[in-house]
């Protein structure tokens, strides 16, 4: 029989579940807090719920569905983690810690793959194979606590895939991080490489996470050498998108420029890049380089 995965269920349904099974409604209030708030990663763990119940939870559901395939840690204390999920396909995710302060973020995938195809980088390259759910994207904070029994506070879109070409599910990944994980839409942030009408829509929605845009180039010839979206979505366009979404959460937008050395890091880009993004409040940061292999 195939096992419930009780945090792909909402608090009302499981409190359906467990009133079906005989249990008070009180009992399901204490697994989804295990769940969602106390970072329980087996059933032994919720030692308020009676031993034959939780027995009985271990034979017939799972708390989460995908597992830790591979860990890497860092000497500065960053851990990267290959998480497999039930169909053996895999994604990325990595705890991230700065200075030692207390806030501990996480970058967390949308997608197993990517179809935006960006020349600078390595997900691209392996293809894209399928959207991630909600459930699937959020699984990866509850198994990175479980693994650390470290609170997240800060959740980034920024790993494999592109967030807003998964825009349902990521609108419902932000609602569970906000109200199940209690993490403020103020801190998280969503990367993406430039869909100007899903940022458009983005800004109108009930919870907006800072916007961070792949800009990489100044002008529109640099742009679609190295980033295929731009065919589709050029770059005056998503200035439009940008100037909107602006106006519409007088929030501040990072833009993210990949420094390639003889491509986009001359004067003469940066003074394009200074006239594309006079009209649009921003912060910039430049990243350097890392070569990718096209093997």
């Amino acid at each position: 029989m195939e096992k419930v995965i009780l945090s792909k269920l909402s608090k009302e349904e499981l409190c359906d579940y467990i009133i079906n099974l005989g249990e008070k409604k009180f009992r399901a209030e204490q697994i989804f807090s295990w769940i969602w708030a106390k970072n329980a990663s087996s059933f032994s763990d919720m030692t308020d719920v009676k031993k034959e119940f939780r027995e009985f939870l271990n034979e017939n559901c799972q708390i989460i569905d995908c597992k830790i395939k591979q860990k890497q840690v860092s000497k500065d204390g960053t851990i990267k983690y290959l998480v497999e999920y039930s169909d053996g396909l895999c994604a990325e995710c990595v705890l991230m810690r700065f200075d030692n302060r207390s806030n501990l973020s996480v970058c967390i995938s949308c997608q197993v793959g990517c179809k935006m195809g960006c020349r600078f980088c390595a997900t691209g390259k392996n293809g894209f194979k399928r959207n991630l759910s909600a459930h699937e994207i959020v699984s990866q904070i509850l198994l990175i606590q479980n693994d650390t029994n470290l609170k997240i506070t800060n959740v980034v879109f920024m790993g494999q895939g592109e967030p807003l070409d998964n825009f349902e599910n990521i609108k419902k990944a932000i609602y569970l991080i906000n109200k199940n994980l209690q993490i403020s839409i103020r801190r998280m942030t969503l990367s993406t490489c430039g869909i100007a009408p899903k940022i458009k829509e983005l800004a109108n929605n009930e919870l907006v996470p800072t916007l961070a845009i792949s800009l990489h180039a100044p002008n529109h010839q640099i742009r679609q050498c190295i980033m295929p979206i731009e065919k589709k979505y050029n770059i005056d366009e998503l200035k439009s998108a940008l100037i909107e979404f602006n106006k519409k959460t007088k929030d501040r937008i990072t833009i993210e420029y990949i420094l390639i050395g003889g491509l986009n890091d001359t004067k003469e880009c940066a003074l394009q890049l200074i006239e594309f993004l006079k009209d649009i409040k921003c912060n910039i940061n430049l990243i350097p380089y890392n070569p990718v292999c096209d093997d």
